[in-house]
């Protein structure tokens, strides 16, 4: 019998659930942090000021290896272990790994009384309430929330006591343990789950992907039947092998194209697609597949979360700006002259299966546009990531096979992390993952959709943020500078000279961040640390709408 592996924040209470876990179970129960103290014959926090966090780290992953070298028992682990690639892939392989999630104000306490964990340690300990313990909580959550994603079930246990959340713990276990094992865990190619109030989801991210589509949706129980939404140029590069792959399994095709392009995406052509289904004599049950860039996801997204009242949406992104991003998450949406997403619903996928083979066959602007929210998701979460593009803007652009399955995985996990604990954008978490698309978005739209790609009307929303940011007093010239460096590195825009500053404006303002009259900016306060601010002022706003329209150089005071 696999093992049940507990993951989540400090003091989220796993070793509290783990034991009563076990005991519904009677099976074994190994804490690794006690593991570590019996070992050492001191705190963790000892451990960590007199051996240093690499020894405990060490201590971890051998305490780690031996738990899971057995069958049949409950594990609780450590706050920071998934973050570990090792430990992870081990934790995947090895059992069936549940996050403990719980929305606390601080990392106090797991059911066995008050503790100050090391990593959590500021000038002040949390017991204090000081602000700079709780700052670090939450950059905390943030680093490690992309790794919690991995799980295969995440258990909300607000307002639940021990035992009833062990009871859910012992629940998702039963459910997962069979269907889910012998496909999924062990998954090289497995970059995330999403978890969403109605179930999770597995995001798929790897070369040569595709050919093995038929069999995934055999193990998701999908009929036989799919409906394909694609562009008619992704569909002549990649139509014969989606054809292929599905026909060998047996599964009937069925597709319809729109032509290329963000001014496909319509109303009208969700009707025209609304009437082939007609025509078709689709059924619910029967799927709808979105192959293509985030134009044909988003369509293909709103016509299934709409059509018969819902179908099962599978996507099949191709672009990288889809594959990093817009394909998670379950938005959908088609645009208006007034404004991009205008009309749209949250609807999330089945799967999503991104096969890199397609951006071979991306025009180079296409790829290039894709890495900016790959950056994106660096500057706002994820210093490391950003600095891994930094070092490695050759390889970007060239597509090289380990590092670009690396950084899209990476990206698409953080975006997975996001959405699993703000699915539709009630706490303002999500919002984070607008940073650089209030100035982006209203490009494109008085753009009429044509004139810049997303990722380069998002590059350009970037630069401003980080103005509005510096002028705020809240970003380094320095950390401005390194953001406007990379994207220029990469081929992307930072500037629109000739764009009228009064339209831009007005745009903004229908802005869907607009609440109760007021504009939400994301912001920076450094690599990595993204924040949300309704106090910024118009004044402000225009003065770096001019600067970006007149195309001037590098960002500066």
């Amino acid at each position: 019998m696999p093992n049940l592996i507990l993951t989540g924040f400090s003091g989220t209470g796993k070793t509290a659930i783990g034991r009563a876990v076990a005991n519904t179970l009677a099976w074994p129960f190994v804490d690794t942090d006690q593991e570590i103290v019996q070992r050492t014959g001191k705190p963790i926090d000892r451990v960590f000021a007199e051996d240093g966090e690499p020894h405990f780290r060490r201590l971890e992953r051998e305490v780690l290896a031996e738990a899971c070298a057995r069958d049949s028992h409950v594990i609780a682990t450590g706050g920071g272990a998934i973050a570990d690639q090792g430990n992870r892939e081990l934790m995947l392989r090895r059992g069936v790994v549940v996050c403990i999630r719980q929305r606390l104000a601080t990392g106090e306490g797991d059911g066995s009384g008050p503790e100050v964990r090391p990593l959590l340690q500021g000038p002040e300990s949390p017991s204090t309430g000081s602000g700079q313990a709780l700052e670090r909580i939450r950059q905390l959550k943030a680093q490690r929330q992309p790794y919690y994603a991995l799980a295969h079930w995440t258990v909300h246990t607000d307002h639940l006591a021990v035992e009833e959340a062990a009871r859910e713990v012992v629940r998702a276990f039963a459910r997962l343990r069979e269907s889910l094992l012998p496909q999924d865990v062990a998954d090289d190619d497995l970059a995330a789950f999403v978890h969403t109030s109605l179930g999770s989801y597995p995001v798929y991210v790897g070369w040569g992907l595709l050919e093995g589509l038929g069999q995934r949706l055999g193990q998701l129980g999908l009929p036989p039947v799919v409906y394909v939404v694609s562009d008619e140029e992704v569909f002549r590069q990649q139509g014969r092998r989606l054809q292929y792959a599905l026909e060998a399994q047996g599964i009937a095709i069925h597709v319809i194209q729109i032509e290329p392009g963000e001014a496909s995406k319509t109303l009208a052509n969700a009707h025209l697609i609304y009437q082939w289904l007609a025509e078709m004599k689709a059924e619910r049950g029967q799927s709808v597949l979105a192959l293509g860039g985030g134009v044909v996801g988003d369509l293909g997204g709103f016509v299934a979360s709409t059509y018969l009242r819902g179908m099962p949406l599978v996507q099949l992104p191709t672009s990288l700006a889809a594959m990093v991003d817009a394909s998670i998450g379950g938005k959908t949406a088609v645009d208006f002259p007034q404004g991009k997403n205008l009309v749209g619903t949250f609807y999330q996928p089945r799967m999503v299966l991104a096969d890199l083979e397609a951006l071979e066959t991306l025009p180079r602007r296409e790829l290039i546009s894709g890495w900016a929210e790959a950056v994106k998701h660096g500057l706002i979460l994820d210093g490391e990531l950003f600095q891994t593009c930094e070092a490695n803007v050759e390889g970007l652009l060239s597509l090289e096979p380990a590092l670009t399955a690396r950084i899209v995985r990476r990206s698409a996990a953080i975006k997975a992390g996001v959405v699993s604990q703000d699915e539709r954008e009630t706490t303002g978490y999500r919002t984070l993952l607008n940073y650089g698309h209030t100035i982006g978005h209203a490009l494109e739209t008085v753009g009429g959709y044509r004139k810049y790609l997303h990722g380069e009307a998002v590059a350009i929303g970037m630069t401003g943020a980080a103005l509005i940011s510096q002028k705020m007093g809240l970003l380094s010239q320095a950390d401005a500078e390194r953001q406007e460096n990379l994207l220029r590195s990469l081929g992307l825009p930072t500037r629109c000279p000739g764009e009228r500053v009064e339209r831009l404006l007005q745009v903004m303002e229908w802005d869907k961040k607009v609440q109760d009259g007021t504009l939400r900016w994301v912001l920076l306060e450094g690599i990595g640390k993204a924040v949300i601010r309704s106090d910024v002022p118009r004044e402000l706003v225009e003065e770096v709408a001019q600067q970006l329209t007149r195309g001037q150089g590098q960002v500066s005071g």
